[in-house]
């Protein structure tokens, strides 16, 4: 079965969720709160590709009426964000008591920070909001963080050793081990300095996450079985 990723299907999946009816998994009027996976990683451990698996496997478990799973990552989160007046768009379509919801916690978070980090308050209230429609897999851009008290999101960290995620990332760009190996590093700092800067957190703790997976030990397909059944257990 298809599934959306890229920024025509990440909004084919928003319009899915305004059209009235709309729904991830099953109503929140039932009783069942919509479910969503956040994904930090190491760069070049393979997260996109164990994301959009994962996505796949999801998919088959939902009705035919539901929106489809859609990966999120850092960028096109971003792009959604300064191309289509989110988060604000989306809020409208949202319950009012979870509005409510994710005003507090945005209080919470960026109480310490200037006004002036707008771009990134965006990002993270549009975060806030495609996690409560739900059937959305957020990769990056401290999604850990921001979500981390609500209960129907699923944590993930996806690892691997630096030898194997710079030769995955030297096939992956067509460069050198030597360039691969710097794109490995810068972006690795980038993302602790990010989680410190923003949300005072390390996102390497372990203790952020429901689940950690090595993928020099377990391969991209596995890796997607095993988030997709230890989430479902959960829920």
């Amino acid at each position: 079965m298809k599934t959306l990723h890229g920024l025509d299907q990440a909004l084919s999946f928003i319009n899915c969720q305004m059209r009235p009816g709309g729904t991830g998994l099953i109503s929140p009027e039932n009783g069942v709160t919509q479910r969503a996976v956040t994904i930090s990683r190491q760069t070049g451990s393979g997260a996109h590709i164990v994301a959009e698996r994962l996505a796949e496997i999801l998919q088959t478990r939902l009705p035919k009426e539901a929106c489809p799973w859609t990966v999120f990552d850092r960028n096109l989160v971003e792009t959604v964000v300064k191309e289509h007046d989110l988060p604000e768009r989306v809020a409208r379509f949202m319950r009012e008591d979870r509005i409510s919801s994710i005003s507090d916690t945005m209080e919470e978070l960026f109480n310490l920070h200037p006004p002036s980090e707008l771009l990134v308050r965006k990002v993270t209230e549009t975060i806030l909001h495609l996690v409560e429609l739900g059937n959305v897999i957020v990769i990056g851009r401290g999604a850990t963080a921001i979500t981390a008290k609500l209960p129907n999101v699923f944590h993930v960290r996806i690892v691997g050793s630096l030898e194997k995620r710079v030769q995955h990332v030297q096939e992956l760009n067509h460069v050198s081990k030597e360039a691969a190996l710097r794109i490995v590093q810068l972006e690795d700092r980038g993302r602790r300095r990010y989680g410190k800067r923003y949300f005072r957190l390390d996102l390497e703790n372990p203790l952020l996450y429901h689940l950690i997976i090595n993928t020099d030990l377990v391969s991209y397909d596995d890796a997607a079985r095993i988030i997709a059944e230890a989430m479902l257990k959960r829920a």
